[in-house]
């Protein structure tokens, strides 16, 4: 089932479509900064829900398939 499989992180979703830090972050109106911090694990994220919709749209998946923790440090 879907739901077995681990969920990507999000630098792997990122990658996946095809997106930079820079044009991640235009998209969901947040600085590239930040979606660096997400990456790393070092900032929790905080998004109002039209960004929450746009980080969705930008990766191509649905909030369902969002990790819960952004960081790729359980790779």
């Amino acid at each position: 089932m879907e739901q077995d499989r681990p969920k990507l992180t999000l630098k792997q979703l990122r990658e996946k479509a095809e997106l930079s830090q820079e044009a991640l972050a235009r998209l969901v109106g947040v600085s590239s900064k930040t979606v660096s911090n997400w990456e790393r694990g070092t900032n929790v994220a905080s998004l109002t829900v039209p960004q929450m919709k746009a980080l969705c749209e930008a990766l191509g998946v649905t909030l369902n398939e969002l990790p819960d923790d952004f960081s790729s440090e359980r790779e």
